[in-house]
């Protein structure tokens, strides 16, 4: 854990390109983490800090979740993901609208429901009527509420940040 962090700490996980990094920035409302449409930029976690209502928190970006790859980076990225899940207060699990359920998302579901830590699931990129309908099928995950944001423009993420922060 870097130096001067405290306890409350979210971590953002998911499969490749489902807006992370994207998502992180918003969060620590810096441009720290590189975001790119190529799959596997993010190779380590990234910690930031963020603060809302007046709670600070650290926020760790990890890579995309990759199973079953042989790559050697993918492998690493699996690690820094499984370590950033045992750090972690709070688990923001990521999807894409756009995609659907994919077998990662159903992997990185699974890994989440075995832990013990509190998991939101967040449907990224959900940027218009359509897409909010489209976002329910997630509801199949079984964890409960989801929420609806696009980490581009901001839209949903104040109320993720209102139950972030409580718990």
């Amino acid at each position: 854990m870097p130096p001067g962090t405290m306890s409350n700490i979210v971590a953002i996980v998911g499969r490749p390109n489902v807006g992370k990094s994207t998502l992180f920035n918003r969060l620590i409302e810096k441009r720290d983490a590189i975001v790119h449409e190529t799959s596997g930029v993010t190779r380590d976690r990234h910690y930031g800090k963020s603060i809302w209502n007046g709670i600070e928190f650290s926020v760790i970006d990890t890579g995309g979740y990759v199973e079953g790859s042989d790559d050697v980076f993918e492998e690493e990225i699996r690690k820094q993901v499984l370590l950033a899940i045992e750090e972690a207060d709070v688990l923001v699990f990521l999807v894409d609208v756009r995609d659907g359920i994919t077998e990662m998302d159903k992997t990185v579901a699974g890994i989440l429901r075995k832990g013990s830590k509190k998991a939101m699931l967040v449907v990224n990129k959900v940027d218009n009527n359509m897409q909010q309908y489209e976002a329910d099928v997630f509801y199949k995950l079984g964890f409960g509420d989801i929420y609806k944001i696009s980490s581009i423009n901001g839209s949903g993420t104040g109320e993720l940040l209102d139950d972030l922060v409580a718990n």
